[in-house]
This record gives structure tokens, C-alpha cells and sequence, in this order.
């Protein structure tokens, strides 16, 4: 099944929207973080799964695919966290999924399931970016 869960980032400190896509299909057990992610995006494979399993969700076996959308545009820094783990849970069908494209969501996980802080909030709060997604 295939989840979306809004996101946003910030470049200077115009905040601008990230669709993060989430499949869960068939396959060998691997997630796979693509749409220009650094290095910190691609930890978040970590943070996430043992965030989701000491929450006590399930955990998905087969191939996760993320993608981070617009592709063309770098994504750095742990702020992505938190919409991988809520776009994990739906495209494995632990949640309802049906109210997703009315939220905007950023944050990192610590490895317990607790929501970080993470820079740039402010600028994507006093956007409009829910009728840009």
C-alpha cells in the first residue's frame, strides 16, 4: 500500500512543502530513502524502525521504498523523522490513513518514539503550505 503525509522544509527561512511517499511492498527486507536525502535522512531508517518497534508497532517485512518529493530539491536534517514513522504505520495499514492530507507534519524521533524539536518549525507554522500540498 502506498501512504503520503505532508512535510515541509526550509531554505533560508522560506519554508516550502515535502510529500514523503511511503510503499510498502514484496520483496527482500530493505527501506530505501530516495528524493535527494543527505546524511541525516538516511539515518532516520534507523531512528525510525527502532522508534516504531519500542512503540510497539509491528515491523513491516519486505521492501519500503521513501520517497521525498520534489526529488530535484536536497533534504537535510532529522525533520523527517516523524512523517516517515506516521507514512511507515499507514502503508502498513497499523493506522487509518483517511485524515493524513489534513496535517503538516516535521520532527525527529528519539529512538523510544518521543517527538525532538527540530529547526526551521517556526517559518513552515506561519505557512500556508496545506494548499500548496
Amino acid at each position: 500500500m502506498v501512504a503520503k503525509v505532508c512535510s515541509a522544509a526550509v531554505n533560508g527561512i522560506e519554508a516550502y512543502p515535502v510529500e514523503v511517499e511511503v510503499n510498502a511492498g514484496y520483496g527482500d527486507t530493505i527501506i530505501v530513502i530516495v528524493g535527494l536525502p543527505d546524511a541525516a535522512v538516511k539515518e532516520s531508517r534507523d531512528r525510525v524502525m527502532t522508534a516504531l518497534i519500542n512503540s510497539g508497532f509491528a515491523f513491516t517485512f519486505g521492501r519500503t521504498t521513501i520517497n521525498l518529493a520534489p526529488a530535484d530539491v536536497k533534504k537535510e536534517g532529522p525533520s523527517f523523522d516523524l512523517p516517515i514513522a506516521v507514512g511507515m504505520i499507514a502503508a502498513s495499514e497499523q493506522m487509518e490513513s483517511d485524515q493524513l492530507e489534513n496535517f503538516v507534519m516535521v520532527g525527529e524521533l528519539a529512538l523510544n518514539g518521543a517527538v525532538r524539536p527540530v529547526k526551521g518549525v517556526l517559518p513552515i507554522a506561519l505557512s500556508d503550505l496545506q494548499s500548496a500540498i
